[in-house]
């Protein structure tokens, strides 16, 4: 792996300027905004490194570096751990080098370097330094156990069970799945291993373009949206522009032009609207920091591509860092109104989080000449979290109390983990990773999740939350909250309107998942069409594999879910029970509305000495008085018997007709004939013509084929009938 590295002074494409720093967001000059810290100087490590370790009572002096950053986040960490890590690193690795001719002690110590400056504590750090050691040297686990406890034990022995990476196409999947579930037990293990592949692709130089090529696209199409996933902006940003720099030359070079020409400039619109930003919150009484953020690379493509030619504030967004939550809406308020609001832009990060712990208020705000500034307002620990993300966080691994220890019997660690800190995606592809029945399932799933750039939060109908990529359905929705149990799904309500499950989720949204009770309800097939989370679609696969059509059965076409196309069932058709003040006429009652007792009606003549019987509110009625047609008084009788046209609404299931029609006959209705539709995107409409024997069983019956699962709404028909 990283033996094939090489000197960052090599020339190569990968050398893009930014470095991996906070102070970046500085507001220096332009010419100097990406400078940052100085990059580790490898050939003054190495000949510290070849002069051996430092006598026990001292920091050796080629660890300056990684204390200097370390401290400046944990002034009070105890750096004895670092001292003898680097001690037992440099001397196991001594005499090996890098292909650069380097000592390879400095790789070790440029990866810990890296997780210094992002804030990582002493352990994740004292395990960077041996992070090679028991794949390239003769030290074994146990020494490392022996030496330095279990944890870092637990993180070395993480990190090098994904250092025996191939990363040829055939042994991709498997790799991933393993450096997945090493993530997932301590996400430490995959800052560390992301901080070694940005140090390796810093330093690619002089590798073949071809292989070049092929770790820049595994660098692209994995570990930068795991980067992403896991909140570590300022390391995911660099790799993309060092992956921009080998996949993409020529558009590489021009962005590089268009930010030198930019540097270049006399004026900075940046500058001068971060200093009325400056004055307005100072004129507030707003305790603030006010910051010229530079857009990366890749950033800088992006909105050119998006815009076209760039203006001067284009090329950077300006971050006001604050200390409460409660300054960030302060600093909001401020700035629209003394300022001109792109109301458009603005976005609430902090009431609703990204998924990967990302916290901010997104506006901009535009000059007379026409410039627009982006502006990102966020506390202090939002920043760093923003920058370091899941590293920001610290050891989510708190040692027990000892009550606890005393408890358990001091117990040793077993490697059994619990991250409070694991972000819900990363919970979600652990679950699915299990249940994929190939390596080629879980890759292509994975590579498809990965590429979600965005999550959308939706909320349950108990006030719970679920995190699903944009784009996902109610089908995804079910999964997320169900599991396999969302095989039973029937239907569901958005935001309290009744919705297919092939209904796409917007961000915000509240979802009611429409569950049934029959124990053989199944998945329809069609649901893959729908499915974008690998939860969904494993678990659908799953079913279909283990439930295989039989030959000539249903397709995704005609799914297992679709019930009977047409039953019609006919019965006697008694006497209306309605009474018309015409002498001789043939009372018959309107299919349209369906009138029963105790409904208000009125009547019409038509051709043949008939009356048709229709309840007041039905709109063939209005179209009737309109036309000049004459009313006909009409009563209800004695007799309650009467005759009502029921369409039940629902979702399309196996077994429904016959659940359905079981209801009507347990209330003792009558069914004078039966009509079910063929299915429209799972939905299916029935119409029952039912005879009663008293009219008051009406709502009963209603409220009970209403009870059925699948059955969303039942009503009397209201057909748009012509006058009769």
């Amino acid at each position: 792996m990283s033996a094939e590295a090489t000197n960052p002074a090599t020339p190569g494409p990968a050398t893009p300027s930014p470095k991996l720093s906070g102070s970046r967001e500085q507001g220096a000059p332009p010419a100097h905004r990406r400078k940052g810290l100085p990059r580790i100087d490898l050939r003054r490590l190495g000949r510290a490194a070849l002069l051996g370790p430092a006598a026990r009572d001292r920091l050796p002096d080629a660890i300056g570096h990684v204390v200097e950053a370390h401290r400046a986040h944990h002034p009070d960490a105890d750096l004895e751990p670092l001292r003898r890590a680097y001690v037992l690193a440099e001397s196991s690795h001594r005499g090996q080098m890098r292909k650069s001719g380097e000592p390879y002690i400095t790789h070790p110590l440029a990866v810990t370097l890296i997780l210094a400056e992002l804030g990582a504590e002493t352990t994740t750090l004292t395990a960077s330094l041996l992070h090679d050691t028991v794949e390239d040297t003769e030290v074994t686990l146990d020494q490392v156990r022996e030496e330095f406890g279990d944890e870092v034990c637990y993180l070395v022995d993480g990190v090098t069970k994904l250092e025996k990476v191939d990363y040829g196409a055939a042994a991709e999947p498997e790799t991933f799945r393993k450096m997945l579930v090493a993530t997932g037990n301590d996400v430490r293990v995959m800052s560390i291993k992301l901080a070694d592949r940005l140090h390796n692709m810093r330093t690619l130089g002089v590798m073949r373009p071809e292989k070049q090529a092929r770790i820049a696209k595994v660098t692209r199409d994995v570990l930068i949206p795991l980067a992403e996933r896991l909140g570590v902006q300022a390391l995911k940003t660099e790799l993309e522009d060092l992956v921009f720099a080998i996949l993409h030359p020529e558009e590489y070079e021009h962005t590089r032009e268009l930010i030198a020409d930019n540097a270049a400039r006399g004026d900075d619109p940046l500058a001068e609207i971060a200093e009325e930003v400056r004055a307005v919150l100072r004129d507030a009484g707003i305790q603030a920091e006010v910051l010229i953020r530079p857009r990366h690379f890749v950033s800088v493509h992006r909105v050119s591509r998006k815009r076209g030619p760039l203006r001067g504030a284009d090329f950077g967004r300006l971050l006001v860092l604050v200390n409460e939550d409660a300054d960030c809406y302060g600093v909001l308020g401020e700035l629209h109104t003394c300022l001109t609001p792109v109301v458009s832009e603005f976005k609430d990060f902090i009431a609703v989080p990204k998924f990967n712990l990302y916290q901010s208020l997104h506006t901009a705000v535009a000059r007379g000449g026409g410039e627009v500034a982006e502006v990102l307002i966020r506390t202090h620990q939002m920043h760093k979290v923003a920058e370091a993300g899941v590293i920001a966080l610290g050891n989510p691994y708190a040692p027990p109390s000892e009550e606890q220890a005393d408890g358990d019997g001091g117990r040793p660690f077993d490697g059994e983990r619990a991250d409070p800190t694991r972000p819900g995606w990363l919970s979600r592809l652990l679950d699915w990773q299990e249940g994929a029945p190939d390596p080629d399932t879980f890759w292509s799933t994975l590579r498809e999740d990965l590429a979600q750039d965005r999550e959308i939060t939706v909320f349950r109908a108990d006030g719970g939350a679920l995190g699903l990529p944009e784009g996902a359905s109610c089908v995804d929705a079910a999964y997320a909250q169900y599991g396999e149990d969302a095989h039973a799904c029937i239907g569901a309500r958005v935001n309290g309107r009744l919705a297919t499950l092939s209904t796409v989720l917007q961000d915000g949204d509240t979802v009611q998942l429409l569950m049934g009770q029959d124990p053989a309800s199944e998945p329809s097939r069609e649901w893959l069409e729908h499915a974008h989370t690998p939860a969904a679609r494993i678990a659908i696969q799953r079913w279909m594999a283990a439930h295989p059509s039989p030959s000539g059965a249903e397709t995704p076409e005609a799914p297992a879910a679709t019930p009977r196309p047409t039953v019609d069932v006919r019965a006697a058709r008694p006497a209306a029970n309605a009474v018309v003040d015409q002498p001789g006429a043939t009372v018959r009652l309107a299919g349209c509305c369906t009138p029963v007792p105790p409904d208000e009606v009125t009547g019409f003549a038509v051709r043949g000495g008939v009356v048709t019987v229709h309840r007041v509110e039905c709109a063939g009625v209005a179209r009737m008085k309109s036309g000049g047609r004459p009313e006909v008084g009409v009563r209800w009788g004695d007799s309650t018997e009467c005759r009502v046209t029921l369409v039940a609404e629902s979702f399309g299931r196996p077994h429904l007709l016959a659940d359905l029609t079981e209801v009507i006959a347990l209330e003792g209705v009558a069914i004078v004939s039966a009509t079910v539709e063929p299915p429209s995107q799972q939905r299916v409409r029935h119409t029952y013509t039912l005879q009663l024997s008293d009219a008051a069983h009406l709502p009963g019956l209603m409220r009970a084929m209403r009870n059925v699962p699948g059955v969303y709404d039942v009503s009397r028909a209201q057909h748009q009938a012509a006058a009769q």
